[in-house]
């Protein structure tokens, strides 16, 4: 689980929750109708915008962002190197029994083992990455254009509850919910698109950066090792796909091994 994605709903929902219970009271923020118009009329709005399973698929793909994090680089070049050593001493066919967690890695393993050519192993691994970045795209888009129809919705909501309140004017009792209609819709547009899609929508373009890095490597890697490249080039080749702190403290914990 994202601890960071985790924390800050949290604390951004409780703030604004306490803040609003410390005020006269919580109830006068709960309006139906302009829950329906901001909430109601956003979904609508972005399912005009894309198909049925990209708005259904994007929902499964924002999880990512709360309970999925990414497989540390690092981590992955130690498996590949081990793989390197095993295949360099032993031969390709030594890595059909290997235990890989990692399915795009062990996919591209098994068509080494399997004796196929590195076009069509770099094509696969390739079209592999190409399609889980274009499926993460559009749920970056999908939560992008909610946080900017929720707003949106809101001016709507807000610009039905001035109408309605001065077309009836001559009755006092008519003017506070309108009131609160025109209000309320603006904060709760806003809050759907700064607390909960805009926020998603960054972290889903971090979580599909981070997958892409780490399909680059394997992709690299799998040649790599196919190709029969020494473990210790083929890690100091992987290596600069870090950022330079981390490249450096694995050079260091190589040099204090060794």
């Amino acid at each position: 689980m994202d601890l960071a994605t985790l924390i800050g709903v949290l604390a951004a929902w409780a703030l604004i929750i306490a803040t609003i219970a410390m005020g006269s009271g919580a109830l006068v923020f709960i309006n139906v109708p302009s829950l329906i118009i901001v909430l109601g009329g956003t979904i609508a709005v972005v399912m005009m915008r894309f198909t049925l399973g990209q708005f259904i698929g994007s929902f499964k793909i924002a999880m990512k962002a709360f309970l999925h994090k990414a497989e540390a680089p690092e981590d992955l070049i130690t498996v590949v190197v081990d793989l390197a050593g095993i295949a360099r001493k032993e031969g390709l066919l030594a890595l059909e029994g290997q235990e890989i967690n990692n399915p795009v890695l062990a996919k591209g393993i098994s068509m080494l083992v399997d004796g196929h050519e590195p076009a069509i192993v770099r094509k696969a691994l390739t079209t592999e990455m190409s399609e889980t970045v274009s499926r993460h795209r559009i749920g970056v888009f999908l939560f992008k254009a909610m946080g900017d129809a929720g707003p949106a919705m809101g001016m709507i909501g807000t610009l039905v509850g001035l109408v309605q309140m001065l077309s009836n004017m001559s009755d006092p009792k008519s003017i506070g919910p309108a009131m609160a209609v025109a209000l309320l819709t603006t904060l709760y547009g806003a809050m759907l698109a700064n607390m909960f899609a805009l926020p998603v929508s960054d972290k889903l373009a971090l979580r599909s950066a981070e997958e892409q890095m780490n399909k680059v490597i394997i992709i690299e890697s799998v040649l790599g090792i196919q190709d029969g490249q020494n473990p210790k080039v083929l890690e100091e080749l992987l290596r600069n796909f870090l950022p330079k702190s981390k490249r450096e403290s694995g050079e260091a914990a190589e040099v204090a091994e060794a």
